[in-house]
């Protein structure tokens, strides 16, 4: 990034809500909207970027503009069993870097595969594949 000073990011939505948890506490209208709404907001704020999901990754870049900066979680290898976590909003990592997101957030897929520099190499090379 050339940048000689750290990034700040605002969190969003967390990936591990769905729309139904997400009026369990007390918000209204679809994730997408409420992330959007939030990421302007944020914008208008100063932070340089959001932690959001890739469902809307690509609509944030529309609003926001290429130098603010999205970081996705949620990003699951496409062989990665889903069922076994808590996250409701997950993509592949192909699928984030082609929403427009600058940064993926893995974590389980590494952290609990049986080779985690193996499946780190993975997503790299998925990663690549999609630029």
């Amino acid at each position: 990034m050339g940048a000689d000073r750290p990034r700040l990011l605002a969190v969003t939505v967390l990936t591990s809500m769905d729309q139904k948890s997400i009026r369990e506490v007390g918000i209204g209208g679809p994730p997408k909207s409420r992330v959007l709404k939030l990421a302007k907001l944020a914008q208008s704020t100063g932070v340089d970027g959001v932690v959001a999901s890739v469902q809307e990754a690509k609509a944030i870049r529309k609003l926001c503009g290429r130098e603010f900066l999205i970081a996705t979680p949620g990003v699951r290898p496409k062989d990665h069993d889903a069922k076994q976590d808590d996250q409701a909003r997950t993509a592949t990592p192909r699928e984030a870097i082609k929403a427009g997101a600058d940064f993926v957030i893995v974590g389980r897929p590494i952290l609990a595969a049986a080779d985690p520099r193996g499946a780190a190499q993975e997503i790299v090379d998925e990663i690549a594949s999609a630029k």
